[in-house]
């Protein structure tokens, strides 16, 4: 049997995500807000009916915040494009965390380079966690956007968003500055696993994909403050996301839709509602009970002598600290010979530098192995994940300084 330990890199679909997309695609498929004939009208209002359920989920009360992407990836270049391009000048400063996804980290070392900005990098204590002193030394008059991931996919620390937020606001306030730096937060590995509320939160921008959140492939979300969303140029263009176009010139759609150009995942954004409810029916406070019980006691497990002294476990010891991510390193052993002899005991980890090269480079490493869990893990899995590595990696181990 194979025993999935990968949720942080796709989660494992729910039956009720199959059937809802299976029956959208059988019986309900058409073209959204173009159609006039009843299965289409049908079709647009579920699709928006989605809209407002991610708005919902997020904490938020107006629907059109929320623009559907292909994943958080195509969020952040939204914002980096759309709403980077306008305002970043040569000379400004963009603050990001040493700790960030390439997703999060990219676009915005693209951006400073094209304008002559700086990207400026926010280091993490030696227990891994963001370090505000850094954070808040590093701000200044020049900062213009502050980018941080909510919940590391490779630490698995939780950052402290609305504490930034904060921090941020002071600071505006401070330089009696006319706004505060935009604040971007990369939710891809919060979202499935903790409450979401963008208001207590304190951030202006917003994005996951609904893969992780046991949803489809191929449907993300971007949430975004309606001022900042209206304000900013579209990022892509085409269809949908046009009012009205002549030989001379167009003009732009209301918010969402003005960045949804083109036709969108419908049957994407049907699984991923259903997703949305399938969590919802189950609750937070359950979901966020069983997989702390499941870090805490990996953690537990990480730390017996006969493992310790061979592995060494990434980020916070306390599992109050982490989202469902351990990534770890067996002495002498490679990642990816971990990886692959625990795939020979049908144990599903990922090995790699998990798309945060520069994170991994801080570490002193160029891989780690990581282990990750999802609503549907137990602690039978714990138990296979952990006669395996004991079977077939320890015995190929060097004992780990003490």
């Amino acid at each position: 049997p194979l025993t999935y330990l990968d949720t942080a890199a796709t989660a494992q679909k729910p039956d009720a995500v199959i059937r809802a997309m299976e029956h959208f695609l059988s019986h309900e498929n058409a073209p959204v807000h173009r159609a006039l004939y009843p299965i289409g009208e049908r079709a647009t209002a579920r699709f928006e009916g989605v809209r407002a359920q991610v708005s919902a989920f997020l904490g938020g009360k107006d629907p059109g915040e929320i623009v559907f992407t292909r994943n958080a990836t195509e969020g952040f270049n939204l914002v980096a494009q759309a709403w980077g391009r306008a305002h970043v000048r040569k000379g400004d400063e963009i603050l990001v965390s040493i700790m960030e996804h390439h997703a999060n980290f990219v676009p915005w070392l693209m951006l400073a380079k094209e304008k002559g900005a700086k990207l400026v990098v926010v280091n993490m204590t030696r227990d891994g966690l963001l370090d505000l002193r850094d954070l808040q030394g590093k701000l200044s008059s020049r900062t213009k956007a502050v980018a941080l991931v909510h919940a590391s996919n490779v630490l698995g620390i939780v950052n402290p968003i609305a504490e930034v937020a904060q921090l941020l606001e002071r600071h505006t306030l401070h330089l009696r500055a006319k706004e505060a730096p935009l604040f971007v937060v990369d939710a891809a590995q919060s979202a499935p696993h903790m409450p979401i509320d963008v208001k207590r939160l304190g951030c202006d921008i917003l994005s996951f994909s609904g893969h992780k959140l046991y949803g489809p492939t191929g449907v993300g979300v971007l949430w975004g403050r309606r001022e900042l969303l209206e304000a900013m140029p579209p990022f892509l263009t085409g269809g949908q996301m046009i009012r009205e176009v002549t030989l001379q010139h167009a003009i732009w759609n209301e918010v969402p839709q003005k960045f949804e150009a083109g036709s969108p995942d419908v049957a994407g954004v049907i699984g991923l509602g259903s997703a949305i409810n399938y969590l919802s029916r189950i609750g937070w406070r359950r979901i966020v009970a069983h997989e702390r019980k499941l870090m805490a006691e990996a953690l537990r497990r990480f730390t017996a002598p006969q493992i310790r002294r061979y592995v060494r476990v990434y980020g916070p010891k306390r599992a109050a600290q982490r989202s469902s991510v351990i990534a770890f390193m067996v002495a002498g052993v490679h990642p990816h010979d971990v990886a692959t002899l625990l795939a020979e005991e049908g144990i599903a980890i990922r090995a790699g530098h998990h798309c945060a090269m520069p994170l991994h480079q801080r570490l002193g490493v160029a891989a780690t192995a990581r282990m990750s869990f999802g609503l549907y893990n137990d602690e039978e899995d714990l138990e296979r994940f952990f006669a395996a590595l004991t079977k077939r990696v320890l015995p190929l181990a060097i004992q780990e300084t003490p």
